[in-house]
C-alpha cells in the first residue's frame, strides 16, 4: 500500500475521528539550485558527479561562497536538506589547496561521527587521495590514537574528547595539529544549549585561545536545525561573529502531519487511553502494509516496551514481519547500532522504535512515516523527528501521539498555534560561575592565565573567579599569572554535560564503576532505595555516601520505579530586574535555593499506582541560581480567602502548570526547572510564585520566562480552561516531579489566580 493510501485509510475510519485532533498538509517544494561565484575544482566536481550530484542547492552554493570569504558561518535549515555538503565542500577545498592543513569535526554523538566518516570517505573516494580522515573519540583504540593524531588531516571527534583528551595535552602531541588547524565544524549545533551548551561555548573559547597561541585562527562552520535565535545562539557559542545562512534549497515531498489524541476514558478525571497502546496500533498498522516507519519515544524503557507490544501484535498477522522491526537506543553496543542502521538503510527492516538517538542526522535511508510517542519537548525536535520521514519528493506522514501531559494537551487543543509558532530559542549562560570556574581551571592547566587575555577570552566575570580560585588553592599565582597545581588534571573532574565539577561514583558491590552522577543530582537519582537506569539496565541503589562520593548498587529486575520527595526553601539574594506585569510586578534575580530530599515513593511501571512510601535522612542541598517571581496582590489573595477557597492549592497548581508550559517558550526540559509557591513569603510579604533554573548559577531559562511572562500566563490560563477534567489531572496541574506528591492542588483557584493576574474577569471568585 502506498503512503497516500494509508493516510486516507487512517482518516476515514470512524473510530479515529475522536482521536485525530488535527490534520496539517504541507505541499512539496521544488529544488532551488545555486551556483558558487567560482566553480569547484575538477577533482571536487568529479567527486560530486560520482555520487550523482550535478548541481548544488542554493544554500550549499551560498555556504561555499561565504566559506571562501574566510568568514565563520552557520547553516540553519531543516532535516534532510543537505547541510553536510555545506561543510564537506569547504573542508575538501581547503585541504585541496593545502594538504598540510588540519580540520576538526565535532559531533554530539559517536554515532554521527561514524556516519559522517563513511559519507566523507564515499565522497572523497579515489579522486581525492590526499584526504586522510579518522575518528578520535573514546572508542578509538589506544594503538590507533597516535596515528590519527599525526596522520589525519580531518579529525572527527566530540566535545567530550576535545575537553578531556586534546586540549589538556596540546603540548604532548597536538601542537602541530593546532598550529595547522584551518577549519572547525560544529554539527547539530542546536543540541548545544542549557548546561551542555554553556560548557561547549567555554570549551570553544579554550580551543580558540590555544589556536591563537600556536598562531592559527580557524574558521568555524556550524550546522543546525531550525531554532528561534540562530544568530544570537551561534555567536554565543563561538564568542565571535557568525554569518547565518537560512533558506532551504533542497526539494521535499508533500507531508501530512496528524495530531493524535488518545480518547478520554473519564471526563471527570481527565484520564486518557494509553499513549503506548495507541502508538503500537499505529506502528503495526503501518509496517504491516510495508510502510517504512520510525516511532520515536523519549524513554529507553518505553522503546523496549513498544517493540515488545508490536512484535506480539504482529506475530498473529505475519511472523516474518515481526522479525523485521527493531528497537534502537543508547546503551546498545556500537556494532549493534551500526547493524540496525544498515538494516534500516538497506530495507531489511521495515520499522524501528527509537529514542531520540536517531533524531540527529545519522543516515538511515528514506522512511515513509514517523510516529512520535509523546511531544519531544520542543517544536524544533518535533520537526526534526517528523523530518526523518520523506524520500526525495514522495509523500510522507508524521503523527504526534499525545500523552497525558500539559504540553501535549496544549498542542492538541491549539494545533494551529503549533504550525505558526516560531521555533524556541536556544540559550547558553557564559557567566554561570560554577561552569565558568571549571573551565578557568582547565584553561589555566592548558596555559597560564593572564588577567588581560583572561577577560578577553572568558568575559568580565572571569578575573574575579580566578582570584577566588586562587584564594581556595585551586589555582596558584606567580608573577601575575594564574597556574594550575602541578599534580592536577582538572578536565577529568569536570563533566561538560553537568554543572559543577563534583560527582558521585555509582559502583556495583564488586567495585565496578557504573556511572558518575553529578553531586547535585545524587540525592534525587541515587539515594538508598532508588531505581537507577543505566544502558537499559535497572540498578537498585543500596547506599549513598555523600561525604566519600560513592554509592553502591546492584542490578535488579523490578516492576516499579522510584520518585523522590523533597521540600524546598527559597530566599531572595538579589533583584536584578523588575517590571509591571498584568496587575502585579514581575521580578528577576538571584535566589538561594535549599532543597532537601526527605523520602521517596515506589510507583508501578506504566500505571503510576503508588506501591509504598519511604523516608530518607539526607543533608540539604543549597545553591544560588536565577529565578523569576511575582506576587499575588493582597486584594486578590484576601478575596480568595474570604470565599474559603484553597489559596495554597491554587498557587501550587498554577506553579505546576506554568513549569509544564515553560518549555514551549524555551528549549529546555521541565526537569531543568524548579518552583516554589507559598501563601506568604518573608522576602515579599505576599503570596508568591517562584520559578527558577534548576542548576546552580542559572542558564537563562527563567530569564526568558521573565521576558515572556504575560504570554506564559495566557498559555497557562488556556490550558486550565480547556482541560476537561474537574479537579486537575496530569494533563494540566499534576506534576510527575512534585516533591509534595501533588498536594495541595486546586485547579479552579489556579485558573482564577491566572485570570486575575492577566486582568480577565475571574470565573468564580
Amino acid at each position: 500500500m502506498q503512503i497516500t493510501e494509508i493516510i486516507q485509510v487512517l482518516r476515514s475510519r470512524p473510530e479515529h475521528r475522536e482521536r485525530i485532533a488535527h490534520i496539517e498538509y504541507r505541499g512539496g517544494r521544488a529544488a532551488e539550485w545555486g551556483t558558487p561565484a567560482e566553480p569547484l575544482a575538477t577533482p571536487l566536481r568529479d567527486a560530486l558527479l560520482s555520487q550523482g550530484i550535478e548541481h548544488l542547492y542554493r544554500h550549499q552554493a551560498t555556504a561555499l561562497d561565504v566559506a571562501r570569504a574566510g568568514r565563520s558561518f552557520g547553516v540553519v535549515t531543516a532535516t534532510a536538506s543537505g547541510k553536510t555538503l555545506c561543510y564537506h565542500l569547504p573542508t575538501l577545498e581547503t585541504l585541496l589547496s593545502d594538504p598540510r592543513s588540519r580540520v576538526l569535526y565535532l559531533f554530539p554523538t559517536k554515532a554521527l561521527a561514524q556516519d559522517q566518516l563513511r559519507a566523507l570517505r564515499e565522497l572523497a573516494g579515489e579522486r581525492l587521495p590526499h584526504i586522510r580522515a579518522a575518528i578520535y573519540d573514546g572508542d578509538t583504540p589506544q594503538a590507533e590514537r597516535s596515528s590519527a593524531r599525526a596522520g589525519a588531516n580531518i579529525l572527527l571527534s566530540n566535545p567530550d574528547m576535545l575537553h578531556m583528551g586534546i586540549l589538556p595535552n596540546h603540548d604532548r602531541g597536538w601542537s602541530r595539529f593546532l598550529s595547522r588547524l584551518k577549519v572547525v565544524v560544529i554539527d547539530e549545533a542546536h543540541v548545544y544549549r542549557g548546561v551542555f551548551g554553556s560548557h561547549v561555548a567555554l570549551l570553544l573559547r579554550r580551543l580558540r585561545r590555544l589556536c591563537h597561541a600556536y598562531g592559527s585562527q580557524p574558521q568555524f562552520i556550524f550546522a543546525s536545525a531550525t531554532i528561534g535565535n540562530p544568530q544570537q545562539h551561534l555567536e554565543a557559542l563561538l564568542g565571535d561573529e557568525v554569518t547565518i545562512i537560512e533558506g532551504n534549497g533542497a526539494p521535499s515531498g508533500p507531508r501530512t502531519v496528524m495530531f493524535w489524541n488518545p480518547p478520554l476514558q473519564s471526563a471527570a478525571s481527565g484520564e486518557r487511553a494509553s499513549t503506548n497502546v495507541e502508538t503500537t496500533a499505529l506502528f503495526t498498522e503501518l509496517v504491516s502494509h510495508e510502510i517504512k516507519t520510525i516511532a520515536f519515544t523519549r524513554a529507553r524503557k518505553i522503546a523496549e516496551l513498544l517493540i515488545r507490544y508490536s512484535r506480539s501484535r504482529l506475530e498473529g498477522h505475519d511472523a516474518s514481519l515481526a522479525r523485521r522491526i527493531a528497537s534502537y537506543r543508547a546503551g546498545y553496543q556500537a556494532q549493534d547500532r551500526r547493524a540496525i542502521e544498515r538494516a534500516l538503510f538497506g530495507g531489511e527492516l521495515v520499522g524501528v522504535v527509537s529514542t531520540s538517538a536517531m533524531e540527529l542526522g545519522v543516515d538511515i535511508g528514506g522512511l515513509d512515516a514517523a510516529i512520535l510517542n509523546g511531544y519531544p519537548g520542543t517544536v524544533a525536535s518535533t520537526w526534526q523527528q517528523i523530518g526523518r520521514a520523506g524520500r526525495g519528493q514522495q509523500s510522507s506522514l508524521g503523527v504526534l501521539v499525545a500523552q497525558d501531559d500539559p504540553m501535549d494537551q496544549y498542542w492538541m487543543r491549539h494545533p494551529e498555534e503549533f504550525f505558526t509558532r516560531p521555533h524556541e530559542q536556544a540559550r547558553v549562560s557564559l557567566d554561570n560561575p560554577y561552569i565558568l570556574s571549571d573551565h578557568l581551571r582547565c584553561a589555566a592547566y592548558e596555559r597560564p592565565l593572564e588577567p588581560e587575555e583572561t577577560m578577553a577570552w572568558f568575559g568580565p566575570a572571569a578575573n574575579g573567579l580566578v582570584a577566588a580560585l586562587i584564594d581556595d588553592g585551586l589555582l596558584l599565582e606567580r608573577g601575575g599569572k594564574a597556574y594550575s597545581p602541578l599534580d592536577s588534571y582538572p578536565a577529568q573532574h569536570v563533566s561538560i554535560r553537568a554543572t559543577g565539577g563534583e560527582t558521585v561514583e555509582l559502583r556495583t558491590e564488586q567495585g565496578q564503576l557504573i556511572e558518575r552522577v553529578p553531586l547535585n543530582r545524587a540525592p534525587y537519582e541515587i539515594h538508598a532505595g532508588a531505581i537507577y537506569l543505566h544502558q537499559g539496565e535497572s540498578y537498585l541503589v543500596l547506599e549513598l555516601d555523600i561525604v566519600t562520593g560513592v554509592a553502591i548498587a546492584r542490578q535488579a529486575d523490578v516492576n516499579y520505579y522510584t520518585q523522590p520527595r523533597d521540600v524546598t526553601d527559597m530566599q531572595v539574594v538579589e533583584i536584578r530586574a523588575t517590571r509591571p506585569a498584568g496587575i502585579t510586578t514581575a521580578y528577576f534575580g538571584e535566589v538561594d535555593v535549599r532543597r532537601t530530599v526527605v523520602g521517596y515513593r515506589r510507583k508501578a511501571l506504566y500505571r503510576e499506582d503508588v506501591i509504598s512510601d519511604h523516608e530518607l535522612d539526607l543533608p540539604p542541598q543549597q545553591f544560588v541560581t536565577h529565578a523569576i517571581w511575582f506576587t499575588l496582590p493582597r486584594p486578590v489573595a484576601d478575596r480568595i480567602k474570604l470565599a474559603q477557597q484553597d489559596l495554597p492549592g491554587g498557587l501550587h497548581a498554577a506553579e505546576h502548570a506554568m513549569i509544564a508550559l515553560l518549555p514551549l517558550l524555551a528549549m529546555c526540559d521541565r526537569w531543568d526547572i524548579g518552583g516554589v509557591s507559598t501563601a506568604w513569603h518573608p522576602d515579599t510579604d505576599a503570596a508568591t510564585i517562584f520559578i527558577y533554573d534548576g542548576v546552580p548559577g542559572g542558564v537563562g531559562i527563567s530569564e526568558l520566562g521573565y521576558a515572556e511572562l504575560e504570554t506564559w500566563w495566557r498559555m497557562t490560563r488556556d490550558l486550565l480552561r480547556e482541560c476537561p477534567c474537574s479537579d486537575g489531572c496530569p494533563s494540566c496541574v499534576q506534576s510527575p516531579k512534585c516533591g509534595n506528591g501533588n498536594h495541595p492542588l486546586d485547579k479552579a483557584v489556579a485558573l482564577d489566580i491566572l485570570e486575575a493576574l492577566i486582568g480577565d474577569q475571574p470565573s468564580s471568585i
